[in-house]
């Protein structure tokens, strides 16, 4: 795994749903994600990282970290294999 992707993923998904330590297991639900937050965490990875994400994934998976960042990851090999 990509740690220098990863790890920016982890800043842009504490920033933008304001994790707290000992929260990182919560899914983006139970750390009060809505659609807008949905958005700005989509739109912050796709500038900042060049990776596209659904925000529908978000929705019907309910994502904790670690599995956002496994998600981002993944996409962003597909994106590299894919050019």
């Amino acid at each position: 795994m990509n740690s220098s992707l990863a790890t920016k993923v982890e800043e842009i998904w504490r920033d933008v749903l304001s994790v707290s330590d000992g929260q990182e297991d919560a899914s983006f639900f139970e750390l009060g994600g809505e659609s807008i937050s949905a958005v700005r965490l989509v739109s912050r990875v796709e500038d900042e990282l060049g990776v596209q994400v659904d925000v529908g994934d978000i929705f019907e998976d309910d994502p904790n970290l670690a599995s956002f960042v496994n998600t981002v990851v993944a996409r962003a090999r597909e994106d590299s294999a894919a050019a």
